[in-house]
């Protein structure tokens, strides 16, 4: 498995994400709660943009008039059809067979001068 250094983990705060280009693919690398995850930024349906779509929760009710918000920005919505997708796995949320690639996501310590942390997405 071959590794893309995406940059310092500092670049990408909490709750943000960085879409980058690694071997000719779009990815969106996430921080959600101090973890990264990455998925591919192309929506299966029709190949929009997926990682350019809004993050927001998954939403779940016990009734009429009842809904809760849970797990508050790890779901991306296409912005083409508005399906929604887990960034941690990549499944799409009504429909787990359905999903975009996601990528295994490290995060390294080098000593070098001074020590950053750097985030690399394996391919």
């Amino acid at each position: 498995m071959s590794g893309y250094l995406v940059g310092k983990a500092s670049e990408i705060p909490v709750g943000e994400k960085k879409i980058i280009e690694a071997n000719g693919r779009s990815i969106g690398v996430y921080n959600i709660g101090g973890e990264f995850f990455a998925i591919r930024n192309t929506c299966p349906h029709q190949g929009a943009p997926l990682c350019k779509g809004i993050k927001t929760a998954f939403i779940t009710s016990k009734g009429p008039g009842n809904f809760d918000y849970e797990r508050d920005g790890e779901i991306v919505r296409c912005p083409w059809h508005q399906w929604e997708f887990d960034i941690k796995t990549g499944c799409m949320v009504v429909d787990p067979k359905m999903r975009t690639k996601s990528y295994e996501v490290t995060v390294e310590r080098y000593d070098v001068s001074i020590e950053e942390n750097n985030v690399y997405v394996h391919l």
